[in-house]
């Protein structure tokens, strides 16, 4: 096939109603053509040549060019395309490195090898630039809901047509019961869109917690007009879930805006999400009354908050155990996920049972170290010592308001608790020094004969094995796992080190090895800090 005048007008024609067809751009098409007829031109004037096609977008006419660029002459490697500035001086009257020397060519005879080949070329760039088309169009809806048409299922897949391109949402995404036909319409929220090698994937889901949450924007217009936030969501897909809200308006209640009168608005979500049960919970900044009004309908005695380790512990009467655990553990693991905490229930009898039992520990340490009788012992419990160390270190006033004992009573009672532990700290030392632990880490600032111990039986003995400690390896922490939080055993968690010293204590370390330069951890410092300054001062302003 040759390019001629007969069918010059047919290329704009052809890529004008494959543009069409694809609703993508036609220049786009055209530029395909031209790759594909250049690379035609090449397999018939030869590969090396740099053969470009001008297609003219009103015409029609493609112009076929030969051109051969100026480089210098040690660089001349394709005596096809390039050519030296000497041999240029034929062409032009004063060439520099990098002119380009365009000569026009017959256009050529297109064989049917050549022309499947530039059909092939011409389907790629349209596929292309549908790809491109479909992940510009929805990069910027990633979060939003869509309303789509079902096409097919693949291997429990459901392939959703969503208007200018396919969703797939897969069959983790999907509520358990919910079942779909070709052809039936289907509400999703769009989890994720990126590109693949396939092109840009839409994916779809019907699970996620933010699903629910646009769901109640489109029902709830106080929402949508940010009167009301949302400010937690916690689900068990087609089962139960929970969401937390909190009224910037007071004389707006976000429970019962969210309800809607008579149910109206919660029942539209409840319907949409095929009788998942939703409990409406006020958000609270105090996390212990959060938690309370999370694990509703239980009623709660007490909670204990451990902070650090992102712990809660909740009492509860002895006859609301199995409905603040819930149905499979589902109300607590419902609260968990809205709260962030890992929450532990135990009964008012069971937390009886707890104290009983520290306190009897208590009492027998003091009895062994301090050499007192059990009545004694149980006063300094009751007067809340815990440690031998509150003993030996505190203030001798405080020991004094225990009924039955004088300056005297005191000073021994200091003074047999510090004996104990320097002759524990020496045995610990003693311990870690036959492990092998060298004067380096020994004589570490922070660091107690018990912790150096410790780190001696799990094989830290020098100051350079401490230094390479992660800190949380040292002080413990929490890490989440499949959704689920899960405790990291710190070695020198039970000394009560936190994850604030243990950092400082490592990068000291490392400061003393010159592994680190102090000043540029200060200059570190004073970036950070004047980078939340300026976040905070445009908080400010919005």
């Amino acid at each position: 096939m040759a390019i001629t005048s007969a069918n010059q007008l047919e290329l704009l024609q052809t890529a004008e109603a494959v543009a069409r067809e694809k609703m993508i751009d036609p220049g786009l098409v055209v530029e395909a053509m031209e790759e594909s007829l250049a690379r035609a031109a090449k397999s018939r004037y030869g590969s090396e040549m740099d053969i470009r096609v001008k297609i003219d977008r009103k015409t029609g006419r493609a112009t076929f060019t030969r051109v051969r660029t100026v480089v210098e002459d040690d660089l001349l490697e394709n005596y096809q395309a390039e050519l030296t500035v000497e041999q240029a001086k034929q062409f032009l009257a004063d060439p520099k490195v990098g002119d380009e020397i365009v000569d026009e060519v017959p256009p050529v005879e297109m064989g049917r090898i050549a022309a499947q080949s530039a059909k092939q070329v011409i389907l790629q760039k349209v596929r292309e630039a549908e790809r491109d088309r479909q992940y510009e169009e929805f990069k910027d809806r990633a979060g939003t809901i869509i309303n789509g048409q079902v096409k097919r299922e693949e291997y429990g897949n459901v392939i959703v047509d969503i208007g200018r391109g396919e969703g797939i949402l897969r069959r983790n995404e999907k509520i358990g019961r919910e079942s779909y036909r070709p052809n039936d319409r289907i509400r999703c929220y769009i989890k994720d869109v990126r590109r693949e090698a396939r092109g840009p994937q839409v994916f779809l889901s019907r699970t996620d917690p933010q699903f629910m949450a646009e769901l109640f924007k489109m029902e709830v217009p106080e929402i949508y007009d940010g009167i009301i936030e949302i400010k937690a969501v916690a689900r068990d897909p087609g089962s139960r879930a929970k969401i937390a809200v909190i009224s910037y308006d007071n004389s707006i209640d976000p429970v019962g805006a969210c309800v809607g009168m008579r149910g109206s608005r919660v029942q539209a979500v409840v319907n949409e999400l095929q009788g998942e049960k939703i409990d409406i919970i006020p958000w609270n900044q105090d996390q212990a009354t959060f938690l309370v009004n999370a694990l509703q309908p239980a009623e709660v005695s007490k909670v204990v908050i451990d902070e650090e380790a992102g712990k809660i512990e909740v009492v509860v009467p002895d006859e609301q155990l199995s409905l603040a655990i819930g149905r499979r553990g589902q109300n607590v693991r419902l609260a968990s996920q809205l709260t962030g905490l890992d929450i532990d229930i135990m009964t008012e009898a069971d937390e009886s049972e707890r104290r009983q039992a520290e306190f009897a520990a208590r009492t027998k340490l003091f009895m062994e170290t301090l050499d007192v009788d059990e009545f004694f012992a149980q006063l300094l419990v009751s007067e809340g010592f815990t440690s031998l160390e509150e003993v030996a270190y505190v203030d001798v006033e405080e020991l004094l308001v225990i009924e039955g004992v004088d300056e005297s009573t005191a000073s021994e009672l200091q003074a047999r608790a510090r004996d104990n532990i320097e002759a524990a700290n020496k045995a610990a030392l003693d311990h870690a020094r036959e492990l092998g632990v060298e004067d380096s880490l020994v004589e570490f600032d922070g660091l107690t004969p018990q912790m150096i111990e410790a780190l001696a039986e799990d094989g830290i003995k020098t100051l350079e094995d401490f230094a390479t400690c992660a800190d949380w390896e040292l002080a413990g922490g929490w890490t989440t796992v499949d959704g689920e939080r899960v405790k990291d055993e710190g070695l020198l968690e039970k000394f009560d080190v936190s994850l604030e010293e243990a950092q400082n204590m490592v990068m000291t370390a490392r400061i003393m090895l010159g592994w680190v330069d102090p000043a540029e951890l200060e200059a570190e410092a004073e970036a950070q800090a004047e980078g939340e300054e300026a976040e905070t001062e445009q908080e400010a302003e919005a």
